[in-house]
């Protein structure tokens, strides 16, 4: 399968647990999605909020399947969806997507946690996901950059519990962990991605900068790991892959006409966090 990473990054993956594509959008592509995201109302009316139990708060807006705007045209972007297929040596399905909206000075901390620790129980057999974190505004250490420690991914899936409105990993494994595995901070600039493993422990910390720290991720399953039961995303549906392009024209059409923004099928689907 095409994609944009080489056998080097692939292997990075394997043992890492993630692997970063720096300006994998261009600076007009990013500056769409930002503009489009912090003035879309919709988005905001779907959005919840997260508490971090340490007094923050997180908001998100979640959704199941990528629409013909400018959200869908990244989830359904070639660019992604053929570098997922690489990472999962399958078709990639789009599991679903969200905004992670953590705002200048209130936004909130992430628990450590791992993403196939909610995903096991949507019925999904094995851990062959992959998610694709998309900086829209920089991240950074003082804004509450993604965490991630490297290697994490070996350790297979943690026990999930509950920690404020978070569901977060076992603390006493991941406190073991950080004893003998790398801590990286990701900071990334807008139009970066960061690809990473459903079991890599990740977190991030409180905003209490001056500066937003948005991204949109885009989660992805393998056809071959469909579901085996109903659950909180959806089994095998293909996607309607886009050429490069598509983002610009979708964008630029969305500020040159008075159409409602976000399609009928871009609604909040879960009433917590699902990774």
């Amino acid at each position: 399968m095409s994609g944009i990473f080489t056998a080097a990054q692939l292997d990075a993956y394997l043992h890492d647990g993630y692997v970063v594509a720096p300006a994998l959008f261009d600076a007009e592509e990013t500056g769409l999605l930002q503009r489009a995201a912090k003035e879309d109302k919709a988005l905001d009316d779907n959005a919840f909020g997260r508490a971090d139990g340490a007094g923050g708060s997180v908001r998100l807006s979640l959704w199941n399947h990528p629409g013909d705007d400018i959200y869908g045209m990244f989830a359904r972007s070639r660019r992604v969806v053929d570098s997922v297929g690489q990472l999962l040596d399958d078709e990639p399905y789009h599991y679903h997507s969200k905004m992670i909206m953590k705002q200048a000075v209130t936004g909130g901390a992430w628990e450590w946690h791992q993403d196939y620790g909610y995903w096991y129980e949507n019925g999904v057999l094995t851990p062959n996901l992959c998610s694709v974190f998309i900086a829209v505004d920089s991240a950074t250490r003082a804004n509450g950059c993604m965490q991630v420690l490297k290697g994490s991914h070996q350790m297979g899936r943690l026990t999930h519990v509950k920690v404020g409105d978070q569901t977060g990993a076992d603390l006493e494994r991941v406190a073991a962990a950080c004893e003998r595995m790398e801590l990286v901070y990701v900071e990334m600039s807008p139009g970066d991605a960061l690809f990473f493993h459903p079991n890599t422990l990740h977190r991030s910390d409180q905003n209490r900068s001056p500066n937003d720290r948005w991204a949109l991720i885009c989660c992805y399953n393998a056809r071959s790991n469909s579901p085996y039961k109903e659950g909180r995303h959806p089994s095998y549906t293909p996607i309607d892959v886009v050429e490069d392009g598509a983002i610009k024209r979708v964008g630029l059409k969305r500020f040159g006409s008075e159409a409602a923004f976000m399609s009928s099928s871009h609604r909040a689907t879960s009433d917590r966090l699902s990774g």
